[in-house]
């Protein structure tokens, strides 16, 4: 049992590298027509597909979040496969644990997502790169909901600096990504010791 668990774990894996890699290219408009962007496109466009069909996963019309979910649910099953690969065997315990990494598994993505994206948005603010194009509107998009609730939070609602305020975000975002894990991996610790 333990075999089959922690080869669906490698085959998640994989298939979870795929679909980044076939997500990035779509930032890149020259290299959607190669025949390898092709058989990539083949292989993971149906999964992405059962996601976008929901109308609620596209944001304002031009950023659709339907990538970010479906990663998130397959890092969710990837780490179910992992823990199960590992144990071989289920209790109260394991259930506790698998549901609490999973929830958090989908929790540290979206939280690593949003690091990305306040760092990329940094990165464009201070080397002054053209931010009027598709890529940037659509961090932009991301990134300003976010900066304004950091605003309200950390300044009072205060205008503060656009560079401060990307910063504070960045900070707070990377310590409760980093925090959260060790959190995280105590309690799934201590579920795991529970007897039944």
């Amino acid at each position: 049992m333990k075999v089959i668990f922690n080869l669906l774990a490698s085959a998640t894996s994989i298939y979870l590298l795929l679909i980044f890699i076939r997500i990035m290219l779509t930032w890149f408009s020259g290299v959607r027509y190669s025949k390898p962007v092709a058989v990539l496109s083949a292989i993971t466009d149906p999964y992405l597909g059962w996601f976008r069909r929901f109308s609620g996963l596209r944001l304002g019309g031009f950023l659709d979040i339907s990538p970010v979910i479906a990663m998130a649910v397959l890092s969710i099953a990837n780490n179910v496969f992992m823990t199960l690969g590992y144990y071989g065997y289920i209790t109260v315990g394991l259930v506790g644990a698998l549901i609490v990494k999973a929830l958090w598994s989908a929790v540290s993505f979206l939280l690593g997502f949003t690091v990305i994206v306040l760092g990329l948005r940094l990165f464009a603010y201070l080397t002054q790169q053209d931010i009027f194009s598709p890529f940037w509107k659509v961090v932009d998009a991301i990134s300003q909901p976010v900066l304004y609730r950091i605003n309200g939070l950390f300044y009072g609602g205060k205008s503060a600096q656009y560079k401060t305020l990307m910063i504070t975000a960045l900070a707070v975002f990377l310590a409760v990504w980093i925090s959260g894990g060790f959190v995280i991996a105590i309690v799934s610790n201590l579920l795991l010791r529970l007897p039944i």
